[in-house]
């Protein structure tokens, strides 16, 4: 059975297990709001469940200890399936090694790039090749919930690698010092994200909707980096992802944590269709704060994850969720202000978040 095909039975069975009511599916919910053509529906998405906070939620709510059977209970719109697994070497090496040849004994550590002083020495890096890229498993994956909003392709964390390939002190010091090197480092690894993006859109067809990356530029208080830094060592690099998804006419869902109201306007002119997962406390992004942008964006989240969610009570929950909805809405998937749920989030704040996100 073709695509087409199997899309078509969909909306038959749909159709006639409705009594012959059309019912709109998430997917269709999710892309309104991200198209900001939303005039009645409301969405929600959990996020990502902590390994250890899975077991208890499922205890709690007599289900499966397994992240879907989560979602299904919490009716959730949305599944997150990126595609980085598809990257298969043949020695099975990773894409991306920032301990190559030397010794990293902490994530804080410097690496491989720490003493590089030349294009020269940025170049002798195995750079990995888009033609190890295998997506088969991933549209295998994605085919499962063509009824929901999935948010996909490569992850792209290139600012996180060149923190952890240069030490982070030494990446921000060498924008300074030793900008080539830097805009070296930066060509290459987007250069690799850019053409396996290339190719999973091109195979994944109109399966999804949503191109979904990520990199954490912001912190609680500012940027880590200057917006004038910003804009010539990270900014490049996002316009040349978002190209590949426009070129396959997704939708460009972005993520960072901690405060980035500075640069949000780049980021719209840059392309940028929503913004996740909107740290609440973080300096300049409350949903006040981040309303002048409803005209030019849509958003996914809003209820803040360090502190409320897990002190609150259920009823709060909802009430938050409300205020979030009125000052952001209509156009907002609602979701907690970071997608890693940790156990400290007690189970009935999550289920209030999610019956609350529903009611119109």
């Amino acid at each position: 059975m073709t695509y087409e095909c199997e899309k078509l039975t969909l909306f038959i069975l749909n159709y006639l297990s409705n009594g012959g009511v059309v019912m709109v599916t998430s997917r269709q919910k999710v892309l309104d709001i991200f198209n900001r053509k939303n005039v009645d529906h409301n969405a929600f998405w959990t996020g990502h469940p902590n390994d250890k906070t899975v077991p208890i939620f499922a205890e709690e709510w007599g289900i499966e200890p397994t992240r879907e059977a989560i979602y299904n209970f919490l009716e959730d719109d949305c599944r997150w399936i990126p595609a980085d697994s598809g990257y298969k070497h043949p020695e099975g090496r990773p894409a991306f090694d920032p301990g190559y040849g030397v010794e990293r004994k902490s994530l804080s550590a410097a690496g491989c790039f720490a003493e590089a002083e030349t294009v020269a020495d940025i170049e002798a890096y195995p750079w990995p090749d888009p033609d190890y890229c295998d997506f088969t498993d991933i549209y295998k994956e994605v085919e499962k919930y063509q009824d929901k909003a999935v948010f996909t392709g490569m992850w792209c964390p290139f600012f996180h690698l060149l923190a952890d390939f240069f030490g982070m002190e030494n990446y921000f010091v060498n924008m300074y010092v030793n900008p080539k090197v830097v805009e070296a480092a930066t060509e290459k690894m987007v250069d690799f994200y850019v053409a396996a993006n290339d190719k999973f859109f091109a195979g994944l067809g109109d399966r999804t909707d949503i191109m979904f990356f990520g990199n954490d530029f912001g912190t609680q208080l500012d940027l880590f980096i200057s917006p004038d830094k910003f804009r010539r060592f990270v900014l490049p690099s996002f316009k040349r992802l978002i190209e590949v998804g426009k070129k396959y006419n997704k939708k460009i869902m972005l993520h960072s944590c901690g405060s980035i109201y500075r640069i949000i306007p780049d980021l719209i002119e840059a392309g940028v269709d929503v913004l996740h997962p909107i740290q609440a406390q973080a300096t300049g992004m409350s949903a006040k704060e981040l309303a002048q942008y409803k005209d030019d964006l849509a958003f996914v989240g809003g209820i803040d994850a360090q502190n409320f969610i897990v002190n609150a009570s259920p009823e709060e929950v909802a009430d938050e969720v409300k205020r979030v909805r009125d000052i952001l809405g209509p156009n907002i998937v609602i979701s907690p202000s970071h997608e890693e749920i940790l156990p400290n989030v007690p189970p009935a704040n999550i289920l209030a978040m999610a019956r609350a996100a529903k009611v119109l």
